[in-house]
Order: structure tokens, then sequence, then C-alpha cells
């Protein structure tokens, strides 16, 4: 992050623009705006500036450049058509440890104009750090379209209130709620209709009323990694946790994206690392719900496939807790897709299965002459650990040992690697490709298709590796 974006007041606050042209004059406007205390420099000025001069709002200084004009100043904008002098205002205020903005040159900007949607009080800034400025105007416009007009007086009828909903509720999460239900109320809606007079009524009422706080646990799918795989709803409840209880799975990416001050509890499994029991992964959630909190379950995948939701809910239910269950793309569509494999096809598999690779109970063995069907997709999820049995089971049960199999490590994320090869080959292939957790098994003859369509559905950055075992060595 080359700028760290602040918002800062200027009201009444001495700001110097160098220039007095049409460049200037823009930037001009934006600072009068925010209430800056302006002054310009240069030997003529467009008759705006003459205008502002005589409203009193801006003073004008005929002349040149001077290092000491800079003297007392908060910013200083460098807006002259003539690059030496630019450079010059930007030599003297980087010497005084000033802030400086030289339009249009980005190496010569201690800070930049982003920007801007105004519905104030809310106020959203867009930047490209001087990149890509037509980009950042576009995600503007856009924005400027979904955002409703209405956000500036419900952000000032809130703002009247705070003190009022800081006395009645102790503690930041408790205020939090409130808001949270005040959002989703007919104080909106009001405001929608431009009835501001009702709207603060009704959020009058609401501050009276003091429901109890109830828990609520969100059983959600996090995809097999790439954060654009989420669904909307599966966002939605991340930004409006109190705590998120989530997985190794769970990709880092993915993490960025929980509510900032959300409490973070990992309870991660992953090949070999058991950081909590399920049992007790189950109480925690019971615990969180019965304290009042919005618990977001946020699993790698889909809950329902391999993801022991159904046990968590089933520790929910003798204790009434609300619960709501968000579908998540599972590995095995997700990891496929962006390696090229499509899991059925015509002329290659009119079924598919997906079986786990281990968590069996003890004596319980997977029907393995069903999985070894000819012109059948299979997906095994957390096989890499007992590779080399999957093998020896498969080709005993009569799956032919050139079928074709991939290895998908870390599927949809930047760092996806991609193996095929064989059933034959399988234990060797993980054992000199040092394959890791996670890694998704697709054996098949739909992973012929693979090197024909695997730029289509792969990221270009995913590395992919397919060779002929007798070149592994």
């Amino acid at each position: 992050m080359q700028y760290l974006p602040l918002f800062v007041k200027l009201t009444d606050k001495p700001v110097l623009i160098v220039g007095g042209g049409s460049v200037a004059l823009r930037k001009a406007g934006t600072l009068l705006s925010a209430g800056a205390k302006l002054s310009v420099i240069s030997p003529e000025f467009a008759p705006e500036f003459l205008a502002w001069q005589a409203e009193g709002k801006a003073e004008l200084l005929q002349g040149y450049f001077e290092p000491h004009l800079l003297d007392g100043k908060l910013l200083v904008i460098a807006a002259t058509d003539n690059d030496d002098v630019n450079a010059a205002v930007y030599e003297a205020a980087t010497t005084r440890n000033m802030l400086v903005n030289t339009v249009d040159d980005q190496p010569k900007c201690g800070f930049i104009f982003p920007s801007i949607i105004d519905r104030s009080p809310i106020i959203i800034a867009i930047s490209s750090f001087g990149t890509a400025p037509v980009l950042a105007r576009r995600l503007r416009e856009k924005l400027e379209t979904l955002l409703p007009q209405h956000l500036g007086p419900l952000a000032e009828l809130v703002g009247r209130f705070r003190d009022k909903v800081k006395a009645k509720f102790q503690g930041f999460a408790a205020r939090r709620q409130f808001w949270e239900r005040v959002f989703d109320s007919e104080v909106v809606r009001e405001l929608e209709a431009n009835r501001p007079a009702a709207a603060e009524q009704r959020l009058a009422d609401l501050l009276e009323t003091q429901p109890a706080r109830e828990g609520e646990v969100w059983i959600v799918g996090a995809g097999p990694g790439d954060p654009e795989l989420l669904t909307l709803k599966a966002l939605q409840l991340m930004q409006q946790a109190d705590v998120v209880v989530y997985d190794y799975l769970v990709s880092p990416h993915i993490m960025e994206l929980v509510r900032r001050d959300a409490e973070r509890i990992c309870v991660g499994k992953k090949a070999g690392a058991h950081s909590m029991p399920q049992q007790d992964t189950n109480a925690l959630l019971v615990q969180l719900a019965k304290e009042g909190k919005k618990v977001c379950r946020l699993k790698g995948g889909d809950p329902f496939i391999f993801g022991r939701g159904g046990e968590e809910i089933e520790a929910l239910l003798p204790e009434n807790i609300s619960f709501q269950v968000v579908p998540g793309i599972t590995a095995a569509a997700g990891c496929a897709a962006y390696a090229g494999i499509p899991l059925t096809h015509r002329d290659h598999a009119q079924s598919v299965q997906f079986v786990t690779g281990h968590c069996r109970k003890s004596g319980d063995e997977p029907d393995w002459y069903s999985m070894s069907r000819p012109n059948q997709t299979l997906v095994i999820y957390m096989g890499i650990m007992k590779a080399a049995d999957i093998q020896q089971q498969l080709l005993a049960a009569g799956r032919a040992a050139d079928t074709p199999l991939a290895i998908i490590e870390n599927g949809t994320r930047r760092e996806q690697r991609v193996v095929t090869g064989t059933l034959a080959e399988l234990a060797l292939l993980v054992a000199q490709q040092q394959v890791v957790s996670p890694a998704l098994l697709v054996i098949g003859e739909v992973v012929s298709l693979q090197s024909q369509l695997h730029w289509f559905g792969q990221r270009p950055t995913a590395a992919v590796f397919s060779q002929p075992i007798t070149n592994l060595a």
C-alpha cells in the first residue's frame, strides 16, 4: 500500500496552490468545498479565481513561487504547466516535511486527490495511486449508481442519536447490534420515502425497546480458496459476525474479508494436526451463541460436503439456537474447474462420486468396487496421506492402471499446482512431487481433457505440472 487513506479536516486550515490556470482551478474547487483557507500564487488567474477572491473565499498572490510562501501552510499543490516550477515546489515542500501534490506527476506526490463519492457525511474515496485515474473515475461512476441518495440523511440521523445510544448500551458489541437493527428497520424505509420526521420517531421508538440479545450461528461455506468464489450471502454474514470460528482450509485472502473488529477463533483441522476436537468445536459454538453473539462458522468448501456442518447443527438444536446454512462451492467443483477438468462429460463420465480419503470409522471401508467403475469420475478429498492405499485398493477392485488422474494442490488459489499421471503412478507422484495438503485427487477418463482445457478454467498464474512418470526422477 503506497498511500495511507486519510480523511483530513481542512476547515480554516491554510493551503497553498501554485498555479492559476484550469488545472489549479479543479483542485481549488475541491479544497474550497472542504472549507480550506486557500492561498493561490500565480502571475495570472482564471476568472473563477477572481470571483472567489471577491467573495472572500481565496487569497490571490500575483507573482512567482518563493519557498517562504510555504511557511505555516498545511498542504501545497503544484499545479502549473511548468515542470521546473512544479519540481521546485516539490523540493521546497519535501525539505520542510510538508505534504505536497504535484498534479499529473505521481512520483512527486506526498498525497493524492482521490475520486470522491459525496453522500455527506458519508464520503467514499477511490484512488489508483495516480497510476490509472480514468479507471478510478469509472469505478466512482459505477458506485454512484449503486449508492442511494438517502445515505447522507441516514448518517446525519444516526449521528444525532449516537450519544443517546452510547449512554443506553454498554459495550461496543451491544451498540453495534442496535445499529444493525436500525439499518434493517423501517427507519431506512422512511428516509427512502423522504419522511425524515417519521424516520427520527421510529429510531426513538427502537431506542426505547430492549429486545434480548439472541445469539445465532451461521454455518458458512467459504469455497475452495479463491475469494472471488465466495457467495454474496457468505460475504455479508462474514461482515456482520461478532466472532468467526474458522478452519485451516479457509484461505488467508478470504479471512481478510472478515469484519476487522470480529473475534477470530481457529479450530483448524488439517492432516496430522487438529487444534480442537470436533465435540469441543460444537460446544464452543453453543457457548458463543448463548453469550448473545452472532457466530460465523466459516468452513473451507461446502459445510455439508465433508465439512461436518450437520454435526454442528445437531449440537445447536437441543439448545434452541437459531442457525443458517450458507452453501459454498465445494473443492471438487472449484478445483476441477480451475484445473480444466470437467467432472462429467458425455464421452468420458456419466457420473461422479465424492469420497473422503480418511476420517472413516475403524473397519468401515468404502465400496471400492463401486468406486472403480469405468466411465465414472472419482473425487477423493483428503486422500494424500493414504495415496498408496487408495491406489492399491482401486487397482485390486478392477480400476485400470492407466486410468488418468490429477492431483490438485491448493486448488483455485494463486499457488495452485496440478500434477497429472495415471492411477498406477499415484503414490510415486505424491512422493516425488512432494504434494502437500490441501490437495484433491481426481481419477477418471475426464482428466485426459485437462491438457486441452486448463487454460480456460485455470488462473494463468497457477503452476501446472504434467509429464510422463519416466521423467520425474
